[in-house]
């Protein structure tokens, strides 16, 4: 599968830095984000579209303020989407600039409308939010979009992961990439369950990925070495300049460090491979092997005391020294000799 010229199955892990709502509502940040991702090493950045009215209603009753929440307690959810959602009119912008540096760019849409407006810009992929995973509706009209879906899981039971990808399926886009994700804010190591990683790939046989809530870059480290061919993280210029999303994203200096280790993850995986190197048979040489440890003659018996397996590697296999000992030598052999009968 490819999002837009990546090869997920050639070119390694596909990383995506979230801008979510760290432009903290300025245009330029969010260009100096860009930016800011494209010097870090990232593959894509990522935005989100929508507004206040597509995501809830202007309501202040009990029901619609935020409870259980590390960041965001007491909040009105008209309110904190308003203040944070990514202006409609800047993402002709954001794209053109992106396209001009040379990232991938595209978006989380929140409605049909999203997708619809987002049409305009032919982004490389869709990707679904967490607590969007139950809106079956919106999946199956972003998957018949014919581009790469890619499905947080954060919330969802595993039924409706199995029903959403059916769903993708019947309309024709198996190109399906469920990511685990940890619905907390900032997520908790230990509520990381990574292992899902491998079991989302084997289980709906899709390709998996991790979006991240975690601090530091631990988590998606481990996940790159579990299988994750998607990382997305949330990504800030600086944490200073505030933002409801600002605690639990990384810098660009931070990010820049973990997109290094993501890669150097991927070197340390390489492949399956059992070949005889060079460099690996230069370092046999320097294995045991069977040598004369005393001058034999003609005639006598091969002893442990005059043959023996030692470094280096250069005689025979130490394997056949028990079925060798106590038969008789054929010819003379000299201390320090290889081995060969």
């Amino acid at each position: 599968m490819k999002i837009g010229s990546f090869d997920l199955e050639k070119d390694g892990v596909y990383i995506i830095a979230e801008m979510s709502a760290n432009h903290n509502g300025s245009l330029q940040t969010a260009i100096d984000t860009i930016k800011a991702a494209k010097d870090a090493g990232v593959n894509a950045v990522k935005l989100q579209t929508y507004t206040a009215d597509t995501l809830t209603l202007d309501c202040h009753e009990d029901d619609f303020i935020v409870k259980g929440s590390n960041l965001w307690d007491g909040e009105n959810l008209y309110d904190l989407y308003k203040k944070a959602y990514t202006p409609w009119q800047w993402h002709k912008d954001l794209f053109a600039y992106a396209k001009e540096i040379g990232i991938d760019i595209f978006s989380t849409p929140f409605d049909k409308s999203a997708v619809d407006f987002l049409k305009q810009f032919d982004p490389p992929a869709y990707k679904i939010a967490s607590y969007e995973i139950t809106d079956y509706d919106l999946i199956e009209y972003t998957a018949k979009q014919g581009k790469p879906i890619i499905i947080s899981t954060g919330i969802a039971l595993e039924n409706e992961i199995s029903e959403v990808v059916e769903i993708c399926k019947k309309v024709g886009n198996e190109q399906i990439i469920l990511l685990k994700c940890t619905s907390e804010y900032p997520a908790p190591l230990k509520d990381a369950n990574l292992l899902t990683i491998p079991d989302l790939n084997s289980r709906f046989d899709v390709i998996a990925g991790f979006s991240d809530h975690t601090l530091g870059s631990v988590a998606p480290i481990t996940a790159v070495a579990l299988g994750a061919k998607v990382i997305e993280k949330h990504f800030i210029i600086d944490k200073s300049i505030g933002g409801a999303d600002s605690e639990f994203s990384m810098n660009a200096i931070e990010f820049k460090d973990m997109v290094e280790k993501v890669r150097q993850t991927e070197q340390l995986l390489g492949k399956v491979d059992y070949s005889m190197t060079p460099s690996k048979q230069n370092s046999r040489n320097y294995a045991r092997s069977i040598y004369v440890a005393k001058d034999i003659k003609k005639g006598e018996r091969f002893t442990e005391q005059n043959l023996r397996s030692v470094r280096p590697g250069y005689g025979m296999h130490p394997k056949f020294l028990k079925d060798i000992l106590g038969s008789v030598a054929q010819k003379n052999y000299k201390f320090g000799e290889r081995f060969e009968k």
